[in-house]
């Protein structure tokens, strides 16, 4: 009886570690807009790259020099390889929520959709971002 105790209880443990594995999975590195801007921040420095106003994503969010979104909760998805996200994002003197879906696209890549109404001018968290190889936070 005990045998089937103990495995039982390391089945609830596993269980219990997979959604923050899967959320520790979201994102990690820097994440650009796209493979271009990955390749300047590489050759000039991610501020460069921020200073012409471009948003980039990591762990933590979203986030620019007047800008940032950070990611409060993050829900594996069980049958896709996504997430839903829920965030809290501020610009000066303004702050608002976000919900946004993720799919993960390939190894390098992510597509954001947010509930938030978003136009080609302004795309708001929504997008493509690509993971930039060998590109740190300063």
């Amino acid at each position: 009886m005990r045998k089937y105790v103990l495995r039982a209880a390391g089945v609830l443990m596993l269980v219990a570690t997979l959604p923050a594995a899967a959320a520790d999975a979201f994102v990690s590195g820097v994440y650009l807009r796209s493979q271009e801007l990955c390749d300047q921040a590489k050759k000039d420095g991610i501020e460069s790259v921020l200073e012409e106003g471009n948003v980039l994503l990591t762990e933590r969010g979203f986030e620019s020099y007047e800008y940032n979104c950070e990611f409060l909760t993050v829900t594996p998805a069980t049958r896709a390889p996504g997430w839903v996200v829920t965030a809290l994002c501020q610009e000066p003197g303004y702050a608002f929520p976000d919900v946004l879906s993720v799919i993960k696209m390939n190894d390098t890549q992510l597509d954001f959709a947010s509930v938030r109404t978003t136009t080609e001018e302004d795309p708001g968290n929504s997008g493509s971002y690509f993971l930039c190889e060998g590109v740190e936070m300063p």
